[in-house]
C-alpha cells in the first residue's frame, strides 16, 4: 500500500528544495521559514502509516548549474536586503576561548571568538572590547561593576542569597534570547590603560560571515586581549542589535574575565547538557544547575567553560521531527535502504538549526554562554543517541550518514564558530555521498541562494584528522590549547571517527600526541598540568558481564517476541533491533571492544607524563552521574603520588541537565568497583569521595544513593577545576592553609579505594575545595583543587548544590625523563 510522501505543500513550509522528481531538475523553489512553524511541521510529518514511501531519489550530478565562487567563499547568498533598522538577532552572542599566543613570553595574548546568528541580508557592525576593571577575589567580578539588585532574576526566578551578588545587575524580565546578561556598564567613556594602550580603552574587530541562506546568517568575530598582571574583566558590545522577539534594541554590553598572566584558568566542566526524549523537563526544573554555575561565577569567576560532549540533545529528530516517519518503518532493511533525499535533508537541516537556536537561547544556559568563554568537543547526542556505536551496516545507511552530516554542520557553527563544509550528504546528489579532498563536495542545489565562507584559516588550536570519519564523512576536530600560565588541555574528538570497534583512528592518536609532545617540550617545563578531555570516562567500573548477557543467545527468544508481538518494547532500540543498553555499553572505553585501545592510550599517557614531568588529569562525562576514577602505581611499589607518573585522576561529571540513572544502577556500579589491574605496575579504581548524601537532613528530599555507596553519585552535577594555590600578588589567599609543595610524607593505605595522598584525605563535603572557590593549598604549589557541585533537590529551580572536593598534587620533576630537540625520547 502506498503511503504519503515526505512532502510539505503548505504555505508555511520550512526551508525546502522542491522539483527533483521523475528524473528532471526543475526550477529550485526556496520557501522562506515562517517562525514557530517547525513544531507544526514536525507533527504533520508524523501523520503517516508504516508503508511510508520516500520521494524518488535521482542523480542530478551531471545536470547541476555552475557553482559561484566569490573571493571569500562559495555560493551567491540569498540576495535579501534588510528593510528594518539595526540587526535582528536569532541567537547569541556566544563566546568561545581558542588559544594563547606568545604564551611563553612576558606579554601573552588571549584569543577567542564571538558568534551571532541573525536574520539574512544584514551585516552587524564592529565588535568593541574595552577593559572594565580588575577582579576583587572572592567578592565580585570587578571593582567597577554596579551593585547587584537584591531581587535579580535568572531564568525568571528570584535568586536567593543575594542573587547574582557583587557586580551583576539582573533585569526584572529576565535575559532575552541570550543577548544581554544584565550587566550594567560601569563606564561609558572608555578606560585609561585600555587594550593595546588605546587612550579610549577600545579595540574593534570586524565580523566574518561564516554562512548565510534565505532564513539565517552566522557572523563571527575573532577577538583578542592581553593577559595582564591582575585578573581582569573585559567588556564587549556590538552596536544596533535588536531582539527578534519584541524588536527592542539591545544596548547592554557583555562581560568576561581573563586570568592574570601569572595564573592558570579556573575551569567549569560539564557534559550531557540536555534532556533525553520523554523526560519530564518540568519535573527536573529545566536547566536549573546553570543558576548555580552563575552564582559560583560571581563569587570567583570562571575563565573557561569546558563541554565534554552532548552540549545539545538532538534525539527528538526521530520522535517529533522529520525522521519520525522513517523511524516508524518496521522493516530494518527498508530503513537501511531509505534514501536521504534533498527534501528530507532540508527538513533535517531546519530541525537541527531550530533546536540549536531554542537551546542556545534558553536561560540561564544562554546567560553563561555570553559571559564564560567556552571550548568543547562533541558526543553522540549532539547528533543522535548512540551515533557511531550501532552495527556498521546500519551506521552506513543513508539516513544516518545524512543526519551525521547535518549535525556536524551546526556543531561547527554553534560550538566552534567556524564555517561548515560547503554541502552535506544527500542521495539526490550522489557526488556528495563520496568524500573528496577530505570534505563533502559542493552541491549546486544546496548552494543556490546560500553562501559558505571558505577563506578563513583554521585556528591553531585545532588538530584536524588526516582522513574522514566512517559515518560522518568529514575529518575529526581534536584540540590543544594552553589554559594560562601552567596548564594545557588536549581534547580528543572521540565521535567523528568512532565505530562499534574503535574510538579514534591510530593515526589520529599519533598526530595529537606528536603535537602535544612538541608543545610540552617548547614550554621548557612551565606546563605542570595537562587536562585530557574525553567524551566518555576511561577509569570506570567494567560491565562486561552485562555485555556478555546482552550479546548472548539467551536474548534471541526475547528479541523474537519483541519483533512479532512487541514484547519488552522498551528493552530494544528502534534502529538496529539490539538491546537498547548495548550501544551505551559499546560506547565506553571499558567495553570489551575498546579494551586494547584503552590500554594503549593509558600507557601512552604514562610515557608522556613521565617524559615531561606533567601531571595528567582526565575529564569525562556521558554516564549521568558523578565519580572520581584514578589510575596509580600499585601500592606495593611504595611510590608517593607526588612522584607517581601513573597517577591520573579521571574527573567524571555528568549530567548538568539530563536526569540521572535510577539509584539501583548507581548502586550496582558501586558494587562493581573492583581494584582492576591495567598491567603489572598500574592499578585503577574509583575513590570513595561521596561521604554524605546531598539530601541529608532535607525534608521531603529523597536520598540519592544507598548508604553503602560512596563512589557513584546519581544526581545532576558539574565540576570545577582550579589551581590549588594563587600565584598572583594581586589576589590574596587568606583562606588557604600553609603549604610547602605538597610533598609531606603520606603513608598509602592498603585499600587504594581510600585516599592515596593528603590531597585526597577527607575528600568529600568537608574538604576545603568542596566550595569551588577556596584556594586550599593542599595540591601544593602547582597542584589542582577539584569540586563536584551536586544537585540537592531536582525540584529546586534555583539549582542549589552540595560540594565535594579533593586536591591533586603536581608531579615532581624527579619523576620525568629526558627531552631532546623538542621530541620525546621514551624511557
Amino acid at each position: 500500500m502506498a503511503g504519503p510522501q515526505l512532502n510539505n505543500d503548505s504555505a508555511a513550509t520550512d526551508t525546502a528544495i522542491d522539483g527533483r522528481q521523475n528524473g528532471n531538475v526543475e526550477d529550485v523553489k526556496i520557501h522562506k521559514t515562517v517562525p514557530g512553524k517547525m513544531a507544526h511541521h514536525a507533527k504533520e510529518a508524523v501523520k503517516t502509516d508504516k508503508a511510508f514511501q520516500p520521494v524518488a531519489a535521482v542523480n542530478v550530478a551531471d545536470t547541476q548549474a555552475p557553482i559561484h565562487e566569490s573571493q571569500n567563499g562559495v555560493g551567491n547568498g540569498p540576495h535579501i536586503q534588510s528593510t528594518g533598522s539595526g540587526v535582528e538577532v536569532l541567537c547569541g552572542p556566544l563566546l568561545n576561548y581558542r588559544h594563547m599566543s606568545e604564551e611563553h613570553s612576558s606579554n601573552p595574548i588571549w584569543h577567542g571568538s564571538v558568534l551571532l546568528v541573525t536574520q539574512p541580508g544584514q551585516t552587524p557592525g564592529d565588535l568593541t572590547i574595552r577593559r572594565a576593571g580588575e577582579v576583587n577575589g572572592v567578592n565580585g567580578l570587578s571593582n567597577s561593576h554596579a551593585p547587584a539588585q537584591e531581587n535579580g532574576l535568572v531564568n525568571g526566578h528570584s535568586i536567593q542569597e543575594n542573587g547574582l551578588a557583587h557586580g551583576v545587575t539582573s533585569q526584572q524580565n529576565g535575559l532575552q534570547n541570550g543577548i544581554s546578561n544584565g550587566i550594567e556598564s560601569s563606564q561609558t567613556n572608555g578606560h585609561a590603560n585600555g587594550v593595546n594602550g588605546s587612550s579610549s580603552g577600545d579595540k574593534t574587530f570586524t565580523a566574518n560571515k561564516l554562512y548565510e541562506d534565505p532564513t539565517k546568517a552566522f557572523f563571527q568575530w575573532s577577538i583578542d586581549v592581553p593577559f595582564l598582571d591582575a585578573e581582569t574583566t573585559w567588556e564587549y558590545s556590538i552596536p544596533q542589535l535588536r531582539e527578534k522577539k519584541d524588536q527592542q534594541p539591545v544596548s547592554k554590553p557583555m562581560r568576561f574575565v581573563v586570568a592574570s598572566k601569572h595564573e592558570s584558568f579556573r575551569i567549569m566542566f560539564h557534559s550531557c547538557n540536555g534532556f533525553s526524549v520523554g523526560t519530564d523537563e518540568e519535573e527536573w526544573s529545566g536547566p536549573a544547575l546553570w543558576n548555580d554555575v552563575l552564582r559560583i561565577h560571581e563569587k570567583r569567576p570562571f575563565h573557561i567553560m569546558v563541554g565534554g560532549g552532548d552540549q545539545i540533545y538532538n534525539d527528538g529528530v526521530r520522535v517529533n521531527g522529520p525522521l519520525r516517519p522513517w523511524s516508524d518503518i518496521g522493516n530494518p532493511r527498508k530503513r537501511r535502504e531509505f534514501p536521504f533525499n534533498e527534501e528530507l535533508r532540508a527538513k533535517c537541516d531546519d530541525y537541527y538549526f531550530d533546536n540549536h537556536v531554542r537551546w542556545y537561547s534558553q536561560k540561564p544556559f544562554s546567560t553563561a554562554n555570553g559571559q564564560i568563554p567556552a571550548t568543547q568537543i562533541w558526543d553522540d547526542h549532539d547528533i543522535i543517541d548512540g551515533f557511531g556505536s550501532y552495527t556498521d551496516h546500519f551506521m552506513k545507511c543513508h539516513v544516518f550518514r545524512g543526519i551525521g552530516a547535518v549535525a556536524h554542520k551546526y556543531y561547527l557553527l554553534f560550538q566552534h564558530h567556524v564555517p561548515p563544509p560547503v554541502s552535506t550528504f544527500t542521495t539526490d546528489a550522489p557526488h556528495t555521498t563520496k568524500n573528496i579532498n577530505s570534505t563533502t563536495p559542493a552541491d549546486a542545489a544546496q548552494l543556490k541562494d546560500s553562501f559558505v565562507n571558505t577563506s578563513l584559516p583554521e585556528d591553531p588550536m585545532y588538530l584536524i584528522g588526516k582522513k574522514p570519519g566512517p559515518y560522518v564523512a568529514e575529518r575529526s576536530r581534536s584540540l590543544y590549547c594552553q589554559l594560562g600560565k601552567r596548564m594545557a588541555m588536549l581534547g580528543i574528538d572521540a565521535r567523528t571517527e568512532r565505530t562499534r570497534h574503535q574510538v579514534t583512528y591510530p593515526e589520529t592518536y599519533d598526530m595529537v600526541f606528536k603535537h602535544t609532545e612538541e608543545k610540552l617540550a617548547a614550554s621548557n617545563g612551565e606546563i605542570k598540568h595537562l587536562i585530557l578531555l574525553l567524551g566518555i570516562p576511561i577509569a570506570y567500573p567494567r560491565l562486561q558481564w552485562l555485555e556478555n548477557i546482552l550479546s548472548s543467545p539467551i536474548i534471541g527468544p526475547v528479541k523474537f517476541l519483541n519483533k512479532r508481538f512487541g514484547f519488552a518494547g522498551g528493552f530494544f532500540n528502534q534502529f538496529d533491533g539490539k538491546p537498547d543498553l548495548l550501544d551505551d555499553l559499546d560506547d565506553h572505553y571499558t567495553s570489551r571492544t575498546h579494551k586494547h585501545e584503552r590500554k594503549e592510550l593509558i600507557l601512552r599517557l604514562q610515557r608522556l607524563s613521565k617524559q615531561f614531568s606533567v601531571r595528567i588529569t582526565i575529564l569525562g562525562g556521558d554516564v549521568h552521574l558523578a565519580a572520581c576514577g584514578r589510575f596509580f602505581s600499585k601500592t606495593d611499589l611504595n611510590i608517593p603520588v607526588e612522584e607517581d607518573f601513573r597517577y591520573m585522576p579521571n574527573i567524571i561529571s555528568s549530567a548538568i541537565v539530563n536526569h540521572p540513572p535510577p539509584q539501583a544502577v548507581a548502586n550496582l556500579l558501586a558494587k562493581r568497583n573492583k581494584i582492576h589491574h591495567l598491567d603489572s605496575q598500574t592499578d585503577e579504581t574509583l575513590l570513595e569521595i561521596f561521604d554524605e548524601d546531598p539530601a541529608r537532613g532535607k525534608e521531603g528530599v529523597e536520598p540519592k544513593s544507598a548508604s553503602s555507596n560512596h563512589v557513584t553519585m546519581p544526581s545532576r552535577n558539574y565540576a570545577i577545576i582550579a589551581e590549588s594555590k594563587s600565584h598572583s600578588s594581586e589576589i590574596a589567599s587568606a583562606n588557604a592553609p600553609a603549604s610547602s609543595n605538597g610533598t609531606t610524607a603520606f603513608q598509602p593505605p592498603k585499600n587504594p579505594r581510600e585516599p592515596l595522598s593528603k590531597g585526597e584525605s577527607n575528600a568529600g563535603v568537608s574538604h576545603p575545595a568542596a566550595d569551588g572557590v577556596t584556594y586550599t593549598g593542599l595540591g601544593g604549589d602547582f597542584g589542582l583543587d577539584v569540586a563536584w557541585r551536586v544537585e540537592i533537590d531536582n525540584h529546586d529551580r534555583q539549582g542549589h548544590t552540595e560540594g565535594y572536593g579533593l586536591s591533586i598534587p603536581a608531579l615532581t620533576a624527579s619523576a620525568g625523563g629526558a627531552v631532546q630537540e623538542g621530541r620525546v625520547k621514551y624511557l
